[in-house]
């Protein structure tokens, strides 16, 4: 530390967050050899783990095996479901978090050995004007100043609301509140039908909340898979009302009322709103060191992930890539390799695989039917429905379908989209299709394991060549 001027000297890179992409960073860096420091204003693990994937992923397997219990098909065994203590599995939700961000965030840290300095960070520039500069204001109190050869602001998401009349006088609840709910709500509006809704309102509705959904359903599904998972949350109890929402209010009886753009009013006991999340960008004082901001509020970065100030670059949700913990893994080691190699290196997302984790699960990769049309390719599709996977047929769980998006005259695979029960592990194998450019004749041809819900893709895949009827039970 410099006595003079109390700034921290030394250091290769200084991250501003502690989530994926932080930690991959700070990892990655740390692995040359460099020097890092991370500031954190909240808790260390960022999003995934403490407020995402992680919690919603346990709730929502939690729910999965109530409502199994509840509505289990196969003959001859009774099962049963009875009243949810909340507070029991909130508190084991939280052990787990817990657990997870002391052995994967916060011991790795200091195994890895860089300091994390907690506080809020807001950057200045030095006298001269050149080099910018980190303005800490320390949890404890006093403040710190930080010095680096390059920054990286990964500073995160957080659920935003949608322009609706009265959301202020509104006692809402988010994806993250709606996790720390003690007690469960009789009765529950999501506003928001994108994946966090989907995933959310199914949480509560299998965990015995009656539930209604107000958006456009699974606006970036496939129509024909979103129809099916339309039916499987009616069959669920779920009221799907796909219109847009404009207002809210709180009734007399301290009620929650959506009113849709048709005139539709929604009522329930409280309201979930999902309707996206926006860049962290605030407090940062980007303009004192040129750093642009979008339209979204998200930090503008070049395909390096570099924004218009050299030293300074950005990674993980703040930039407006998609919002998955994986990429902003892959950001923050691109960024360590970028800022500290000299690497330009830049990411291919034309394999990125998306996962919406209802049940059925939804799962894609590559282009859909539309984007591939817009792109101006000629394509062919197949859709196979579960009925036609062994796998289903044993589980007793036919519910779902898998469509496969081909270029017409070569018959490259151009995307795969998979509604069923384990479609995150199925669409892996699409992702390596695509990778490796196959064509879905090849996919049809390749050894598949049989009785797992993955050999439906080359079910799919001999769609293109066999009407489903003529199917074999065992794929070869």
């Amino acid at each position: 530390m410099d006595a003079a001027t109390g700034a921290v000297m030394g250091y290769d890179l200084a991250v501003i967050g502690s989530g994926g992409a932080g930690f991959a960073a700070a990892i990655a860096a740390t692995n040359k050899g460099r020097r890092v420091v991370m500031i954190e204003q909240g808790v260390t693990g960022g999003t995934c783990v403490n407020v995402g994937c992680v919690p919603s992923k346990a709730l929502l397997a939690a729910a999965a095996a109530r409502h199994g219990a509840a509505t289990q098909a196969f003959p001859g065994i009774t099962t049963s479901a009875g009243p949810v203590d909340a507070a029991a599995l909130l508190a084991g939700k939280d052990a787990l978090v817990a657990g997870l961000r002391a052995n994967k965030y916060t011991g790795l840290a200091a195994e890895y050995g860089w300091p994390i300095l907690r506080g809020t960070a807001r950057f200045d520039s030095t006298a001269e004007g050149d080099d910018p500069v980190l303005r800490v204001e320390l949890d404890g109190g006093g403040q710190r100043r930080v010095e680096a050869a390059h920054y990286l602001i990964a500073t995160g998401s957080t659920p935003d609301t949608a322009d609706i009349d009265g959301i202020e006088q509104v006692d809402y609840l988010t994806s993250t509140t709606a996790m720390e709910l003690a007690e469960l709500p009789e009765s529950l509006v999501v506003v928001g039908a994108g994946y966090v809704g989907l995933e959310q309102a199914q949480l509560f509705a299998h965990l015995g909340a009656q539930v209604t959904v107000v958006g456009r359903f699974a606006p970036h599904t496939e129509p024909e898979l979103a129809q099916i998972l339309a039916g499987v949350f009616t069959d669920d109890g779920i009221t799907v009302v796909p219109e847009r929402a404009t207002a809210v209010a709180t009734t007399e009886d301290g009620a929650v009322l959506v009113t849709t753009a048709t005139g539709t009013q929604v009522r329930g006991q409280r309201l979930l709103m999902a309707t996206g999340r926006r860049p962290v960008t605030a407090g940062l004082n980007l303009d004192a060191v040129g750093v642009k901001t979008g339209t979204r509020g998200e930090v503008v970065v070049d395909e390096q992930l570099r924004t218009a100030h050299p030293q300074i670059w950005a990674g993980g949700d703040v930039t407006g890539y998609p919002q998955y913990v994986y990429v902003a893994a892959a950001h923050g080691t691109l960024v360590a390799d970028n800022a500290l190699d000299g690497a330009a290196r830049t990411l291919d997302y034309t394999q990125l695989p998306a996962v919406t984790f209802t049940s059925p699960a939804l799962a894609s990769v590559g282009m859909s039917e539309a984007a591939a049309a817009e792109a101006g390719l000629v394509c062919e599709c197949r859709v196979l429905p579960l009925s036609a996977v062994p796998r289903a047929l044993v589980n007793r769980d036919t519910r779902g379908a898998i469509k496969l998006v081909a270029d017409a005259g070569s018959g490259r695979l151009l995307g795969a989209h998979v509604l069923a029960e384990g479609a995150g592990d199925v669409i892996a194998t699409a992702v390596y299709a695509l990778a490796n450019h196959m064509t879905v004749g090849q996919m049809a041809g390749l050894w598949c394991p049989y009785l797992t819900m993955a050999e439906g893709l080359k079910l799919a895949a001999q769609t293109f060549t066999t009407d489903v009827a003529k199917l074999s039970c065992c794929a070869s």
